[in-house]
């Protein structure tokens, strides 16, 4: 009986391109998954993949990702939201964009594929699948990277929804209980990255009134991703889970837009890719 192989993205907004580097890596080398589970912008990343479309992800990141109506101050000034989620899930990746998904071929991938969001009444976690994606309508991933203060929440059907991160940062525990034997997670921070709640704490304090659960959720947020750590840490020793993250981040941050520091991080994504194919023998 062969094992059931899944990969899980947490995202980690421009930080996203290291991720975008193994996945090409990964198309290049013919190295499958049997399941896929995208945080924010790994969701993106992973529907690529799915499709097929090597190099995809890296031009959302490194080059459409420089221009103004991607992300900066004036959408969220016009259309309160730092970034355009839908100018680059709309605009940039519907069929008739400039860079479209090739749906058709995402669609006959036999793997399956899970998008986090999280409920902002509830704060609680949804997991979208593959038959809440049609051709042209991709909300759910708009959803998964709304980032709070920095977005609106975003709308699928009648819930609103924030970004994944809030109410499952590092998904492990939700491939395995899918059936996982075998898991690589797709850090953007090094490894031992131990993250601190002040700019949560204050993010929060800005939603509390009106969506506490996720205001409290957002505040834990560094905490959950700690220990999520911790215990891909101890599958990893028990040889169930391959962590695959970069050594350092070439000064690229969540918002940040450094062509040249992109284009390293994605260079280092590449070559770590390379570290997969022994772990899934």
């Amino acid at each position: 009986m062969s094992s059931k192989i899944g990969v899980v993205d947490v995202g980690g907004g421009y930080r996203g391109i290291y991720a975008a580097g193994v996945f090409d890596y990964c198309m290049d080398n013919r190295i499958s998954f049997d399941l896929g589970i995208g945080v924010s912008a790994g969701s993106a990343n992973i529907i690529s993949y799915m499709a097929g479309q090597a190099g995809r992800n890296y031009r959302f990141y490194a080059e459409y990702g420089l221009r103004k109506e991607y992300a900066g101050f004036k959408n969220f000034l016009t259309k309160k939201s730092f970034i355009d989620l839908d100018y680059v899930y709309g605009t940039l990746s519907n069929s008739d964009g400039e860079d479209p998904l090739d749906y058709e071929a995402f669609r006959r991938n036999p793997m399956e594929f899970l998008v986090v969001a999280t409920e902002v009444e509830t704060g609680k976690a949804k997991y979208f699948n593959k038959d809440d994606v049609s051709q042209d309508d991709y909300s759910i991933m708009k959803a998964s990277c709304t980032i709070p203060v920095f977005c609106h929440p975003y709308a699928v059907k009648d819930s609103l929804y924030y970004d994944g991160a809030l109410s499952d940062p590092v998904p492990i525990e939700k491939a395995f209980h899918m059936g996982c034997d075998k898991v690589v997670l797709i850090l953007t921070l090094p490894e031992n990255t131990v993250r601190t709640s002040d700019k949560d704490r204050k993010l929060a304090s800005v939603i509390r009134r009106k969506y506490p659960l996720s205001a409290e959720n957002l505040a834990r947020r560094a905490q959950r991703y700690n220990e999520c750590i911790a215990l891909a840490q101890s599958y990893a020793a028990k040889g169930k889970l391959l962590i695959v993250a970069p050594d350092d981040t070439c000064g690229v941050k969540t918002l940040n837009r450094d062509a040249n520091a992109l284009h390293r991080l994605y260079e280092k994504g590449y070559r770590d890719g390379a570290k997969i194919a022994s772990f899934l023998i």
